[in-house]
């Protein structure tokens, strides 16, 4: 008997000791399996690196709970395992989810400070077999390091989509939301973007909200191309201390000397965003007591740059019958005038269809008069980005552009093979000086024929980076339309064109990941309620009871006896 008792002594002893070790072994190693089949949680080495540069406690305001609709846990449920991955890679990382408006006494007033933030309410109706619920949620989360904060928007803006289809949007765009934000606040600013000044650009008042969200993340300030004319060799070098050079809807001809200094910027590596008209029109051109303008070209003189490079915008006006609205005035004038929302063709309503992350996951944006744009062959790698829609065609300027046109009633024939017409460019490779073997306008030493590898991005529209102005002339956040109270993409995708051009870290190409949520068929679920309720429910107990009269049943014929 002794020996069998030490033998199990020795037996407990050796698996204490295994454990033990396993346990010390574990420590030092780290690992965490993600099981699911699109590996939704496992982060990338982009976030890793952003993690590593957490070094002090940088803490998160989730403001998602209380009591809201089943997509929004899901939405809930995603958000926290993310920031559990997070936090199991970097313990500096806390977080903690909030009811903004648990206290009814001061909803209201808490609501208000919200929206004064930018932090916008979403109300959200949901019908549960003919029962609605209506709910108010804030789909927002705030970071916080080094007593800087910023902003994570928890939901994505889907024009159309169901709320259940914009929770899988979101839940694929979580990991990229937290990302960039601890990015924004845990790593100093670098790089810096210059934009370009003294071509007839837009105003700084009408690119507010887009400057002052490029400001997060990098230097920015104003670069005047009018110093080129008495001191070019002095502009290009300062020139050359950015890193990119945003050029919006200019409106003057280009001088040669200028478009040497900005073609010697490209060679040298420096990157450019091109937002260019080549007809001139304006909607306000319109509101007038004819209601029409005359759309006309103009020569910026950047024909031959683009050329080179390997596109070219035509003075040409892109008719799509995918297009949004605007609000006309109706009835009679004084009191009783009402505003009606009809299709404008010259505003295309543009879909993204590249799988590029510059566009993945980003909503329709509004255009409004672009031009057509063509790609020509040569060595640089070229990348349509936006496109308009099938049913979309070219308008040769000078045209007559009327607002009586919303009264139209478009036919399918004069659409066909004429769409998909190319509104966004990405050019990425090496590229060749518009004025190799050309006379240069002035003597540039450091002149160079062909450049670094680089990339840039055209876009045949200036008005796709302005922002509305409000009633006392402050701006709107870009992409909103206060006349039909729709939100549009283009926020969102001019960010994504400053952070691919700008992201040596990656960060951009999170964008791509996709996640597999399957969509519940609320059809189906309610043909089958009862039946999924009696399998679900019942069933489990119906085996319990016959388990337990067969176990009694079994128990007293055995010891019964």
């Amino acid at each position: 008997m002794v020996p069998v008792k030490n033998k199990n002594i020795k037996t407990v002893l050796f698996t204490i000791a295994f454990l033990l070790i396993l346990n010390g072994i574990g420590s030092k190693f780290f690992y965490r399996f993600d099981l699911t089949q699109d590996h939704r949680y496992t982060l990338s080495k982009t976030s890793l690196n952003i993690l590593k540069e957490v070094k002090e406690p940088l803490i998160i305001d989730v403001f998602l709970k209380g009591q809201f609709p089943g997509e929004f846990k899901k939405l809930q449920t995603e958000t926290q395992q993310i920031l559990e991955e997070f936090k199991a890679y970097n313990k500096n990382i806390t977080f903690q989810f909030v009811n903004p408006i648990e206290n009814d006494e001061e909803r209201d007033t808490i609501m208000q400070s919200f929206i004064e933030r930018g932090l916008t309410p979403v109300n959200v109706t949901v019908d549960d077999k003919g029962k609605q619920t209506q709910e108010v949620v804030f789909p927002w989360a705030i970071a916080t390091y080094h007593g800087k904060s910023t902003k994570v928007p928890l939901l994505k803006n889907i024009m159309g989509a169901s709320t259940a289809e914009k929770v899988v949007s979101s839940v694929q765009h979580l990991e990229y939301a937290f990302a960039n934000a601890f990015n924004t606040i845990a790593k100093a600013k670098e790089k810096k973007v210059a934009v370009i000044k003294g071509n007839g650009e837009m105003h700084d008042l009408l690119l507010a909200d887009f400057i002052k969200q490029v400001r997060e993340n990098y230097f920015i300030g104003t670069f005047t191309l009018d110093s080129v004319a008495k001191k070019p060799n002095e502009s290009l070098n300062y020139l050359k201390k950015y890193d990119l050079a945003i050029i919006a809807k200019p409106t003057e001809k280009f001088t040669d000397e200028e478009k040497l200094v900005l073609d010697q910027f490209v060679m040298n590596g420096g990157k450019t965003l091109w937002l260019v008209d080549q007809v001139n029109i304006e909607m306000d051109s319109l509101y007038n007591d004819s209601g029409a303008t005359l759309a006309f070209p103009f020569d910026l003189n950047l024909n031959d740059m683009f050329f080179k490079y390997g596109v070219r915008i035509n003075p040409t006006l892109v008719k799509d019958v995918m297009a949004t609205p605007i609000a006309l005035a109706t009835g009679e004038q004084g009191s009783a005038t009402q505003y009606t929302q009809y299709p404008w063709f010259y505003s295309p309503l543009v879909y993204p269809a590249s799988k590029n992350p510059i566009v993945t996951n980003v909503d329709a944006l509004k255009f409004e008069f672009a031009n057509g744009m063509d790609t020509l062959k040569n060595g640089i790698k070229k990348t349509v980005l936006l496109k308009s829609s099938p049913y979309s065609k070219l308008v040769g300027a000078p045209v007559e552009v009327n607002l009586n046109m919303v009264s139209e009633r478009p036919e399918q024939s004069d659409f066909k093979n004429t769409g998909n017409i190319p509104l966004a460019v990405l050019l990425e490779g090496k590229f060749h000086s518009v004025y190799e073997n050309r006379v240069m306008p002035f003597n540039e030493k450091t002149f160079m024929p062909v450049g670094k590898d680089n990339k840039m991005i055209v876009i045949s529209d200036g008005d796709l980076v302005r922002n509305q102005l409000d009633k006392n002339f402050q701006p709107l956040e870009l992409g909103y339309d206060k006349w039909t109270n729709k939100l549009y993409g283009n926020k969102e995708f001019m960010m994504n064109c400053v952070n691919y051009l700008l992201d040596d870290t990656g960060l951009i190409n999170i964008r791509s990941k996709e996640v597999n949520l399957p969509l519940l068929d609320k059809e189906k679920v309610y043909s089958n309620y009862t039946r999924t309720q009696w399998i679900t429910v019942g069933l489990p107990i119906v085996v319990l009871a016959i388990f337990g009269f067969v176990f009694t049943f079994l128990r007293k014929r055995r010891y019964g006896r």
